[in-house]
Formats: structure tokens, C-alpha cells, sequence
């Protein structure tokens, strides 16, 4: 049995649709968390910060979103200044986040979901650019 995957999506995002694409093609339908809709809580946002090992700046999302209005760009602003804006905006958390049982990874470019995959060795995937992603362990 594969164990269980969920995906931290935003549909309109082609990082995130290859993402989910790849994970379905090792065999596994993930639960799928549209966290535009669906924020994690502020606990849940910083469990998943703590297990990437990266520091919130590095979820901040500055394109297409309202990162230089808030200021966000501002190096003293805190770690819980930064997921407050998070929590307030969900559009500034960067996606794909990505869990399973071999971690949590934000996938950004999204074939950094195939270290995590149980089954990554898939065979040839073509992403919706184009490029051609094969599985090398």
C-alpha cells in the first residue's frame, strides 16, 4: 500500500499542476489541500516550515502577490512578522508543499517532488512547458 501524499496546490500555478501531475504518475492520488481556499493554520504553516528546514523568507512568494506592498522585503521583520503575513495573505506562501512519508519539500521546480515520491521512477514525464523530466536516484 503507498502511503498517503498531500499537496499544498494551487490550480493555477503550472509549478504546482506539474507537481500533482508527477505525483499521480508514481501511482498515488494525493489529498490535494487548495490553500488559497483552505489555509493552513499558523501552527500547521510552521510545523511545515520547521520540517523543509527553511526559514519563513524562503516560503514568501514575491510574484504576483502583495509582498512589496506589505514591505515584506524588510530584513527586521521577524520570523513571526513574516508567517503573520502569511496567515493574513495566502497568496505569499509559495507552493508547492509537498508530504509524504519521506518528507516535506516545497517543490519549486516541481521535479524536486521525485526525492520525496515513494515510487519516482515513473518512466519519461513531460512537463507542461515541455521539458522532459526522467528519474536519475
Amino acid at each position: 500500500m503507498m502511503s498517503k501524499v498531500t499537496i499544498y496546490h494551487n490550480q493555477a500555478c503550472g509549478t504546482s499542476r506539474n507537481t500533482l501531475a508527477m505525483i499521480r504518475a508514481s501511482g498515488i492520488e494525493p489529498e490535494i489541500v487548495e490553500y488559497l481556499k483552505t489555509p493552513p493554520s499558523r501552527e500547521k504553516l510552521t510545523e511545515l516550515i520547521v520540517q523543509m528546514g527553511i526559514a519563513p523568507r524562503d516560503l514568501l512568494r514575491e510574484k504576483g502577490t502583495p509582498y512589496s506592498d506589505l514591505g515584506l522585503d524588510d530584513l527586521t521583520l521577524s520570523d513571526s512578522d513574516l508567517v503573520d503575513a502569511m496567515m493574513q495573505h495566502p497568496i505569499l506562501i509559495n507552493r508547492p508543499i509537498v508530504i509524504t512519508a519521506k518528507g516535506v519539500k516545497l517543490c519549486r521546480p516541481s521535479e524536486l517532488v521525485l526525492d520525496i515520491l515513494e515510487n519516482p521512477n515513473f518512466g519519461e514525464f513531460i512537463k507542461e512547458d515541455g521539458e522532459k523530466i526522467i528519474y536519475k536516484p
